[in-house]
């Protein structure tokens, strides 16, 4: 789903196991992070060579701590999970657990965040597993309207042995949100700004049958495709006040024009979050031909009763959008005139990223003025005619592209989610224990395989006598 950097070393996450550290230069598969004897029993007993965990797309790295926050869900039987923090260090292949008793969530936990002193956990509530679907009916599961979020204090774990159960206070989010972000410093409250998906259900995906939401029939390249926003999108900032159960909402954005958040780029040096200056929005626009008129009928009396949940008659145009942190007031736009244009995972550049002579206590990776407007935006726009990279003023959205780096021979590029920006290097970091991928193999899955796979994972371990042994 996403690239995480952690100082030199890069790592790549997804919902559906754990994070994977791979080498920088040339993206090979270094080992994922944990055994699973430390991570403990799999999410699903598949039967699989390598056990299953539902995990977060999008762990968190603690500058302070030095180590990386992630989950792990565990199913209950109505099909809500329940959440697990899960603690690496980075030197080794051992992580550890707390189990959260109560932290249930409707979907996944997609995006994690946190600050100086807490975790920031939330249901990603715009997915949820329908029982009838996965047994071959019909889907007719639909999504929230609220969502959990949970603050766990890092003290409080790191107090207790892994292993055992730590509590978490529950606070109330509306609408679902796919992605946020916490600011580091929290004396005065845990204020998180979220990326809401107001009406966009992820379950559902655009099938070849469909009609779209013009009523005409899908294009066959969108069948598969994931099934975009029915309604506007809100973006919102939210005080949560530790210890009372209480939120305070201070500023929110929504409006006819905010179709399809999609994703946003920000200062991620701890400067950057701690002070946050501004904050860089991607729209994509009403995008009616990726909208089924099989999942409107079942949204119909959701959509009635939306203020904005009218349907333009014609495609919106998508726009990079730069807001003032604090009050969300816009300070500058971008439009893409042309419909066909899908721009998509921004992502923030410092200017003269690393330590100077005016600051030399500054950290390696913020710039020389750090909060979100002191560098670039570079923006990916995927088009038939041919993607381009196109790289902006952070303080100047509204001027427009100053650089555009554009594919050769009309070059397209299917989809792009997330991006990230890390400082170069000249290889990967070898100066940690790795986990070797043989340990945690299904010796019994192994010996099932034909003679051809069999001798795939033979090639990819290096040694058929270690897989052969099961060596753990």
């Amino acid at each position: 789903t996403a690239p995480l950097p952690w100082g030199d070393r890069l790592f790549a996450t997804w919902d559906v196991g754990r994070p994977i550290e791979v080498d920088p230069t040339d993206f090979g598969v270094i080992g994922e992070v944990g055994s699973a004897a430390t991570w403990g029993p799999p999410t699903l007993e598949l039967g699989g060579l390598m056990p299953f965990y539902f995990s977060s797309a999008h762990p968190v790295i603690d500058p302070e701590r030095n180590c990386m926050w992630t989950v792990k869900l565990t199913p209950n039987p109505d099909l809500t999970m329940q959440l697990t923090v899960v603690r690496w260090d980075g030197e080794d292949h051992r992580v550890a657990t707390w189990p959260l008793p109560g932290t249930l969530v409707g979907g996944s936990a997609h995006n994690i965040s946190q600050t100086r002193d807490f975790l920031v956990l939330a249901d990603s509530g715009n997915f949820k597993t329908d029982p009838a679907e996965v047994m071959g009916g019909e889907r007719t599961v639909t999504i929230d309207s609220e969502v959990s979020l949970y603050l766990i204090p890092k003290d409080l774990l790191e107090a207790t042995p892994s292993g055992s159960e730590v509590a978490a206070e529950r606070f109330a989010v509306s609408p679902t949100t796919g992605h946020f972000s916490a600011c580091w410093e929290d004396a005065d409250g845990v204020r998180v700004i979220f990326e809401h998906q107001d009406l966009m259900d992820l379950g559902w995906s655009i099938r070849s049958d469909d009609l779209d939401a013009a009523g005409h029939p899908v294009r066959p390249e969108l069948a598969g495709m994931y099934h975009m926003a029915m309604a506007p999108s809100t973006l919102s900032e939210v005080v949560f006040h530790p210890g009372t159960g209480r939120s305070t909402p201070t500023a929110r954005v929504r409006g006819d024009w905010s179709w399809n958040l999609q994703l946003s780029a920000l200062d991620w040096s701890i400067e950057g979050l701690s002070d946050p200056r501004l904050h860089h929005v991607v729209y994509q626009g009403w995008r009616p031909d990726a909208v089924a008129q099989r999942v409107l009928a079942h949204y119909r009396d959701r959509l009635e009763a939306d203020p904005l949940g009218g349907h333009p008659a014609e495609p919106g145009v998508g726009a990079l959008v730069t807001f003032r942190r604090g009050g969300l007031e816009e300070v500058g736009r971008w439009e893409f005139d042309d419909t066909t244009d899908l721009a998509a995972s921004p992502t923030f550049v410092p200017r003269r990223p690393g330590a100077a002579d005016d600051a030399p206590t500054r950290s390696r990776h913020a710039g020389v003025d750090p909060g979100g407007h002191g560098g670039w935006v570079v923006l990916p726009v995927l088009s038939d005619r041919g993607f381009r990279v196109e790289v902006f003023d952070a303080s100047r959205v509204a001027d427009g592209p100053v650089a555009t780096l554009s594919a050769p021979a009309g070059t397209t590029v299917p989809l792009q989610l997330h991006a990230a920006w890390m400082a170069p290097r000249a290889g990967p970091d070898l100066d940690h224990e790795r986990l070797d991928f043989v340990g945690d193999l299904n010796p019994d899955a192994v010996a099932a395989l034909t003679p051809e796979l069999r001798r795939a994972v033979h090639e990819v371990a290096g040694s058929s006598d270690r897989v052969d042994a099961g060596q753990r």
